[in-house]
């Protein structure tokens, strides 16, 4: 079995071969990826502002609310082309602690709107490409 990554003009192409020694036995599957440019086009949807600030901040070692939002959603966003700058381990239990610091009252309602809207971004890069 390998599986090769690779990107270039605009594409992540990931691949898988397996095949069986000695025999005609193969299978190979390509998927290709469009690497979405993040700048404008995530504003532009629905928590947009946060995915974009999140990865902003990644990118830069930040640990905010909005970085930790990427980071739990980085295998879905990388899985729909987006670059997710080294994301940060654990990041439910840190996201929830932080909120907990500056609001232990509000702190569950805000976590699960900012889940809200991330899944509501990751649907709607789903529907736009």
């Amino acid at each position: 079995m390998r599986l090769t990554r690779w990107a270039g003009k605009g594409w992540l192409v990931a691949g898988l071969s397996l095949s069986s020694s000695g025999s005609a036995n193969s299978i190979s599957l390509v998927t290709m990826v469009p690497v979405r440019r993040e700048g404008d086009f995530a504003r532009s949807l629905p928590g947009g502002d946060l995915i974009a600030a999140g990865l902003d901040d990644l990118a830069r070692g930040v640990e905010s609310v909005e970085a930790l939002l990427v980071s739990i959603g980085a295998p879905r966003l990388v899985r729909l082309g987006y670059r997710v700058p080294n994301p940060l381990p654990d990041p439910e239990r840190r996201l929830y602690e932080r909120l907990c610091a500056e609001d232990p009252f509000t702190a569950h309602s805000r976590y699960n709107a900012l889940i809200r809207r991330l899944v509501s971004f990751e649907r709607a890069a789903e529907c736009a490409s």
